[in-house]
């Protein structure tokens, strides 16, 4: 009798939560949808790579590492994170910014030097993989800095540098410079050297204007020298840690130890 009461009058039920219940799967659902578009772009990255499209190919990098940033931000915004989300995240991490890149390098300069090429490109990807799992492990430690080398950054750089040269390398002499560019980032993951982190920056500026200007001419120069802008960014973020280093340590010579960088994605 309740029962068929409750379903001819939906109106004088308590509230149970179901149209909630509806609308968090819907929530739930929003951050993984950019998070399976960061695995689509690693695919996709594969397949131009493997048929030799490397200028089509390298692009697709740089779409998984927006969609990546996007994706934990929309799920803290909307309160939707949860551990199905961080697995999910960290497996499409291992695609995009690891086999990716790794298959990537490979067709495109690593080719010439046969099994040393091969193994570089693996080398890349386990570095890739141990990064993640180690995020996944551990947490604490200063927000402001990443702790090694984050996997997006890392793969940017094979990624950028084959965007800014697409014909390829096919001499193994030249191929050693594609060995050193693949090596150094995968060793720059899973090393304790801090990188500096943008997710704490405060967007509340007291002068908007200056940055948005700012944003605006970011964007002209990545639209008109793209291909060269993204170099330099990708390469000055690398060596941004080394400056880092280098600066520390004057200005702590003689004094105490400075801590180490939180760990971080």
């Amino acid at each position: 009798m309740n029962d068929s009461h409750d379903r001819r009058l939906p109106f004088l039920r308590r509230a149970n939560d179901k149209p909630r219940r509806r609308m968090r799967r819907g929530v739930y659902l929003l951050p993984s949808l950019f998070t399976m578009g960061n695995m689509f772009c690693g695919y996709a990255c594969i397949v131009y790579a493997m048929r030799g499209e490397y200028e089509t190919a390298a692009p697709f990098i740089g779409f998984a590492l927006v969609l990546d940033m996007l994706d934990g931000r929309i799920a803290r915004l909307t309160n939707a994170e949860s551990a199905f989300g961080l697995e999910f995240d960290s497996l499409a991490d291992v695609i995009s910014f690891g086999v990716a890149p790794a298959v990537l390098s490979f067709a495109w300069g690593l080719a010439p030097l046969g099994r040393l090429g091969w193994a570089a490109g693996f080398m890349f990807v386990a570095c890739t993989a141990m990064r993640l799992a180690r995020f996944n492990i551990q947490s604490g430690g200063d927000k402001r800095y990443f702790a090694g080398m984050p996997s997006p950054t890392a793969a940017a750089i094979p990624a950028a540098t084959v965007y800014a040269y697409p014909l390829g390398l096919y001499d193994y002499r030249e191929a050693m410079l594609a060995l050193a560019m693949v090596l150094v980032p995968a060793a720059l993951m899973v090393s304790t050297i801090r990188f500096r982190s943008f997710k704490n920056l405060d967007l509340q500026s007291r002068r908007p204007y200056r940055v948005l200007m700012f944003i605006a001419l970011a964007i002209m120069l990545v639209a008109w020298l793209h291909r060269y802008v993204l170099v330099v960014l990708a390469y000055s973020y690398l060596l941004s840690a080394f400056v880092g280093m280098l600066v520390t340590r004057v200005r702590h010579r003689g004094g105490r130890p400075v801590a180490a960088g939180g760990e971080m994605p």
